[in-house]
């Protein structure tokens, strides 16, 4: 489905959202607060250089890399993180497999950040028949690629189709094993670089339907203990994402840093998203205000995903929810729009 135009606040819910009670002062604080993430460049990050997460919420913050969302969700499953950002095909595996977590945020919706990489020869998706393309399983990247699939009629029985981390794709391609990828950044760059293009982004497949997105999730044991910090952390968040838009040069530079990638990789992933205000995010464009999030985008890109899932056998029909809005809570976005 199509992003479409955003929503604005109309000015008498954005009064209600001023008129929300200030946070607990009192509110206990645990001796460090667990985020996962994936090793992608994103404005949060800005959060992590300067430890500013770590300040708003008034108490450390442990960093958990994860190689991909799967890994990531199985450890919120464990309830070895808090807070983590990952991808929207992960999360609805995740909520359809009852996995104690409410998603809080969109992070960023994903455009070129995300991309099909070929050798060169291979100039169009049905060109990959007869060849081998690998891809994160379970990944937002892995889902774009069976989108692609069926939008460009590929007869999958003639790709040979490669699981791989992203951190082994570029051994792979050196070796000739595989001659396609479907991955985020810098892995899509470190391929471009190894004489790959590009010949499809995910934003091309939007037109036929297919949404893909990273968002935020918290437990909701730790959202429930502790609801001041994850309104904290989504204040913060939205700051460094102001941040990233008043200078995203400078700002890919420290990410890049922070993260130990090439600059220009980095400047290009972040600039291949789109990433919605906060103080847009209530509305039916995104996630909805809790009543009528039945009807926002993402609340159905959700249930579109899911039913997608089901076709290609990663989920069964029966364990679907009727409605995923019930897994959306954006009281605590609320708060953080509302917050000074």
């Amino acid at each position: 489905m199509p992003i479409g135009k955003y929503v604005i606040l109309a000015a008498g819910a954005l009064a209600g959202l001023l008129a929300l009670p200030p946070l607990s002062q009192a509110e206990e604080v645990p001796a460090v607060v667990r985020f996962g993430y994936l090793n992608g460049p994103r404005p949060w990050i800005l959060g992590k250089a300067d430890q500013s997460f770590d300040k708003a919420l008034g108490t450390k913050v442990q960093w958990i890399n994860f190689p991909n969302g799967p890994n990531e969700l199985n450890a919120l499953a464990a309830g070895e993180v808090d807070i983590g950002r990952i991808g929207s095909v992960p999360t609805v595996s995740a909520l359809v497999r009852k996995v104690p977590i409410k998603v809080i945020a969109v992070s960023g919706v994903i455009a070129t950040s995300e991309r099909l990489i070929a050798r060169k020869g291979i100039d169009s998706v049905k060109a990959l028949e007869g060849h081998a393309v690998a891809y994160p399983p379970g990944s937002t990247a892995h889902y774009a690629l069976l989108a692609a699939f069926k939008v460009h009629q590929v007869d999958v029985s003639k790709v040979r189709q490669v699981q791989l981390k992203p951190g082994d794709l570029l051994a792979a391609w050196k070796r000739g094993d595989i001659d396609a990828a479907y991955v985020w950044g810098p892995f899509s760059q470190q391929l471009e670089g190894e004489n790959g293009h590009a010949i499809l982004a995910t934003k091309d497949l939007q037109p036929a339907g297919y949404f893909l997105f990273n968002d935020y999730v918290v437990r909701k044991e730790f959202a429930e203990k502790y609801p001041g910090l994850v309104v904290k952390f989504l204040k913060t968040f939205g700051d460094t994402v102001a941040r990233y838009k008043a200078d995203p040069d400078g700002s890919a530079a420290i990410i890049a840093k922070e993260l130990d990638q090439d600059p220009a990789a980095a400047k290009d992933t972040l600039a291949g998203l789109i990433y919605p205000p906060l103080n847009e995010q209530r509305t039916t464009a995104w996630l909805g205000d809790g009543h009528d999030s039945g009807n926002a985008v993402i609340t159905k890109s959700f249930a579109d995903t899911a039913r997608f899932l089901v076709e290609q056998g990663e989920l069964r029909a029966a364990d679907l929810p009727s409605d995923f809005a019930p897994f959306i809570d954006t009281s605590f976005l609320a708060k953080a729009v509302a917050a000074p």
